[in-house]
């Protein structure tokens, strides 16, 4: 099985989407990078675009950033900070 990893979506006023899930896909300055569990530590400035969460029964949540902001991974935590976004 498959360990999670826990991902908390957040805009400058509000949380946008919070919990567990296996994957992250999101679209930095130097490309899309996806993140699993394990992943090393790492923190990356995002361009605008969508930010792809794939929750642990595969179910997909969406969400499209206009004005991009960062994200950082460590044990197994994604925080993804932007100034806004829109679940699609």
């Amino acid at each position: 099985m498959a360990k999670d990893i826990q991902v908390n979506l957040v805009a400058a006023d509000r949380e946008i989407w919070s919990g567990e899930a296996s994957m992250v896909v999101a679209k930095t300055s130097v490309g899309e990078i996806g993140l699993l569990a394990g992943h090393e530590p790492m923190l990356a400035i995002l361009v605008p675009g969508e930010i792809r969460i794939t929750q642990n029964d595969g179910q997909k949540v969406v969400a499209t950033s206009e004005e991009g902001g960062f994200l950082s991974m460590e044990h197994d935590i994604v925080t993804v900070v932007v100034r806004d976004a829109s679940l699609n």
